[in-house]
């Protein structure tokens, strides 16, 4: 028989097969992210695989020019027919991988190129796998294989081919998977073609051991799925610690992919090259958000290295508040140049700030105050009596006044200048001293006045001598009159400490103050005291109606006022009603009643945070005696106010102060003694809602959202009770604390309803824009509760929509129409159905069928304890710029929530 490799038979194939392999052999490389489990071309000695039958394939051996075996294995049996020829390798052990490729390099010759164009010739050969846990060999019959796949040549040789020394090598590579047994077999069948299997190499992916982000990710074994991605945990290297959980993923391609987490060196460790290094001497490292080793502050050293703190030298020291990257200091010097200035019996101390601070800035002052006894001559503490203002201890200004002091009498002040690390020494106190000695001084006010019997035309009082007289009393001076008739008063002259007044009016109300007078003149009037006289009973019935009720004066303690009138409103003990500032003829006295005044000294102004419609609006520190500063928000009252503005602007004030409710802005009190005229609240650091809205738009739980309105309603609810509409319910009203909780605030002025185009309420602040407003108050003026729940909706809405503007851009007349036409707002992308018909109960026309606000406070505390009630979602279609306003029906009265 002819053979099929011409006239060098099939030991041509061979020799060209090994010349070939000699020059793909020397450049080959495998990649890192590959691991061999079987590479012929390494194996020392026999392949030993399986040929059946023994006549197929054939294996030949050869050497490279390092004397290296090569081992292939050919068969060429073209010229005969049903040809069905078998090789097998060994077992080839997994090490664990699910998934292995196979990368075959063979000749193959083209039958074309054959004499007589043999009809039997094939071009391409199968490869088949078995599974298996043993050695099983030769046991395994070819219906146990699981086909891998039909190989054929991209380039196919002829016999020129072989004559010009022209190989044409191929490269073909598959992939066997998911494998679950400890190893597989390998085989090739051959069916009639003329190939020479030149190499084959068996292997599988993983992702190689590397250190990212100071995590240590060991050899990883990729997964059965091409597309799987196996999420990796790493380890952090020696020094090291987790920031957050190191990850990262093995692609099926054995790359490493989507790092998350990362590892930090832990303090006292820098990153270098890839490990954490110890911070070297004079440097320190103490908290983990520095990436690098600082160098030690002025006046700090380390002693050994991987230092977490420096140490301070010798005289310079730290407190366990100060920053790590702060310097060490030491105590200041004394307090420089104090002067005094005496006015009768208080002083003013003024000092110059030490010449050494100690490199601090929170330099602080003490005052010790002592006088001089009379009967020892000797020094003793001055005690509770005196006052400093604004404080006695921890002053941050470097003057001080000093009251209600002694007359005639020897004082030693010493002003001691402290910081934050003075009790960490004792090297002394550091202080200047000033004596000073005080005037002749007018006596103190009196502070105790009791009413004695009242008939229904004269009350008797009585009082306490004044707690400083500084001299001998020689009289008393009252001075009265009826109540919101204070042009008209009376005074009386008195040696003693008691007087009747006689010629009042039955049933009414007298205010009274008392001053004392020395040789050194009058003393201060005391405060206002206000006294009833006994009603006139001309109808037997309405006195013996009195006497049944328990409110016979007769009956009654004389300290104990069961009834009180103010400005037509009766007020009863345990009741708490809103009582509008505008009823009291003198403003004034609103102010008096329900602010407290505070000096302008305790008061900080640091820095504008915004404009006000009467002046700027500021923040700063408030220091008040007996408590710890805190931040507070100030309003003031611009330069060249009218008697109106002002009276306006502290009418705010008067509203504000009658209100405790942790939901409801808080007035800390009044400045009205000096200018500018200030109203003094608590401070919100986020300010107003809509505003905090935008800036943080799709940040907050549905949860959370839910929670501000309920704060907003618990606030409406109290102002409701308390008999307070509102009038101007908008997010911008609405102020929100660094803990999130929205407070309800603007408790502005009249508004009155103008007939311009655009048909705003008009305030003497300026103008509110009518899309928070109810249509009843729009059209006929009607202001209630109800109109302020309708307001409450449009806040609603606000909230869930994160600040967009109601009804968009459309004209306030458009609005009104709209409204009146049944329309209202869609419900806002992502919410909350239950919250949307809400809504929509409280934009209900008929004012009576809107719930309250006790009711809504009610319907959120239960939809916060079922958050699966929030989850069903509002269906409202897309929204185009030209129709920004969708027609939305009512759901209803009766708003449900699972409790």
């Amino acid at each position: 028989m002819t053979s099929a490799w011409s006239s060098g038979g099939p030991l041509c194939l061979k020799v060209w097969t090994c010349f070939f392999s000699l020059a793909v052999f020397r450049t080959h490389c495998i990649p890192a992210n590959e691991v061999n489990l079987l590479d012929s071309r390494s194996v020392m000695g026999d392949l030993g695989w399986i040929a059946y039958p023994k006549n197929g394939w054939e294996e030949i051996g050869e050497v490279d020019e390092n004397y290296a075996p090569i081992h292939t294995y050919q068969v060429c049996k073209v010229m005969e027919h049903n040809q069905n020829n078998w090789l097998q390798t060994n077992l080839i052990v997994t090490e664990g991988a699910q998934r292995v490729f196979v990368e075959l390099q063979f000749t193959l010759r083209d039958c074309n190129s054959l004499p007589g164009g043999v009809g039997t010739c094939k071009e391409t050969f199968n490869m088949y796998y078995y599974e298996s846990n043993d050695e099983e060999g030769r046991n395994i019959r070819e219906s146990h294989y699981s086909k891998v796949d039909t190989i054929a040549a991209d380039e196919s040789f002829t016999e020129l081919d072989l004559g010009d020394r022209v190989m044409k090598l191929n490269t073909e590579v598959r992939d066997l998977g998911p494998l679950t047994k400890k190893g597989f077999y390998l085989a090739f069948q051959d069916l009639g073609a003329c190939i020479a299997l030149v190499s084959v190499r068996v292997f599988y992916k993983r992702c190689p051991s590397v250190v990212k982000n100071l995590a240590q990710f060991q050899d990883t074994i990729t997964g059965s799925d091409s597309s799987q991605l196996l999420e990796v945990a790493g380890s952090c290297v020696n020094n090291s610690v987790a920031e957050d959980l190191p990850r990262m993923h093995c692609s099926a391609e054995g790359e490493w992919l989507v790092p998350i987490g990362k590892c930090v060196c832990q303090v006292g460790f820098e990153e270098l090259n890839g490990s954490c290094q110890e911070c070297r001497l004079g440097f320190f490292r103490s908290v983990l958000q520095n990436p690098t080793c600082s160098k030690c502050p002025p006046h700090s050293f380390t002693r050994v290295q991987g230092a977490t703190s420096c140490s301070c030298e010798e005289g310079y020291y730290k407190t366990d508040t100060d920053p790590p990257n702060m310097a060490c200091t030491r105590p200041p010097s004394a307090p420089r140049n104090a002067i005094s200035n005496v006015n009768e019996t208080s002083v003013f101390l003024e000092w110059a700030v030490p010449e050494e601070t100690g490199g601090r800035k929170d330099v602080r002052y003490n005052i010790r105050c002592r006088k001089i006894s009379v009967d020892s001559r000797r020094y003793e503490e001055c005690g509770s009596a005196v006052r400093f203002l604004p404080q006695r201890s921890g002053l941050r200004d470097n003057s001080v006044m000093v009251v209600d002091l002694l007359a005639h009498t020897n004082y030693t002040f010493e002003v001691e200048a402290i910081n934050g690390v003075s009790e960490l020494t004792n090297p002394g106190r550091q202080f200047v001293s000033l004596n000073v000695t005080t005037n002749q001084a007018a006596p103190s006010p009196v502070s105790v006045v009791r009413k004695g019997k009242s008939g229904k035309n004269s009350i008797s009082l009585s009082w306490q001598k004044p707690d400083r007289p500084n001299g001998i009393i020689l009289e008393y001076e009252i001075k009265y009159f009826e109540k919101d008739q204070e042009t008209s008063y009376t005074i009386i002259k008195s040696k003693e400490t008691e007087i009747l007044a006689d010629a009042l009016k039955p049933s009414s109300v007298y205010i009274f103050q008392i001053r004392a007078r020395t040789s050194a003149g009058y003393g201060g009037f005391s405060r206002r005291f206000e006294f009833e006289t006994s009603p006139y009973c001309n109808d037997t019935t309405w006195c013996v109606c009195l006497r049944r009720c328990g409110y016979s004066k007769a009956k009654q303690d004389p300290d104990e006022e069961k009834m009180h009138f103010h400005n037509g409103h009766i007020k009863f003990p345990g009741v708490r009603t809103y009582i509008d500032p505008h009823t009291y003829e003198d403003p004034n006295q609103a102010v008096h009643e329900f602010t407290q005044e505070i000096d302008v000294s305790c008061i900080t102004i640091e820095r504008v945070i915004g404009a006000g419609e009467f002046g700027e609006v500021c923040s700063g520190p408030l220091r008040l005696t007996g408590k710890r500063e805190f931040p507070v928000a100030i309003k003031t009252l611009k330069a060249g106010y009218s008697e109106q503005q002002r009276r306006d602007f502290l009418g705010e004030a008067s509203i504000m102060g009658q209100f405790d409710h942790p939901n409801i802005i808080h007035l800390e009190g009044v400045v009205t003694k000096s200018k500018p005229v200030m109203i003094i609240t608590e401070f919100m650091e986020n300010g107003s809602l809509d505003t905090f809205l935008k800036k943080n738009d799709g940040q907050f739980t549905v949860i959370q959202l839910v929670g501000m309105l309920r704060g907003i309603a618990s606030g409406m609810k109290y102002l409701s009770d308390m008999g307070y509409v509102h009038r101007d319910l908008a997010a911008r009203n609405i102020l929100v604390n660094s803990n999130l909780v929205c407070k309800v605030s603007d408790f502005g002025l009249s508004r009155v309803l103008e007939d311009d185009a655009e048909a705003a309420y008009t305030t003497r602040g300026g103008k509110i824009p009518i899309r928070w407003t109810a249509p009843e108050a729009i059209a006929f003026r009607k202001f209630t509760s109800a109109s302020d729940v309708w307001s409450y909706g449009i806040v609603m809405w606000e909230v869930m929509s994160y600040g967009e503007r109601p009804y968009w851009e459309m004209s306030n007349q458009d609005v009104i129409k709209a409204v009146e036409d049944s329309y209202r707002l869609p419900g806002p992308m992502d919410c909350p159905a239950a919250l949307y018909h809400l809504m929509m109960d409280c934009w209900q026309k008929d004012r009576n069928s809107r719930p309250k606000f006790e009711e809504i406070v009610s319907l959120l505390d239960k939809l916060i304890r079922n958050p699966s009630s929030l989850k069903a979602l509002v269906n409202s279609s897309h929204r185009s710029d030209s129709e920004p306003f969708n027609y939305a029906f009512h759901y209803g009265n009766n708003i449900s929530a699972t409790p």
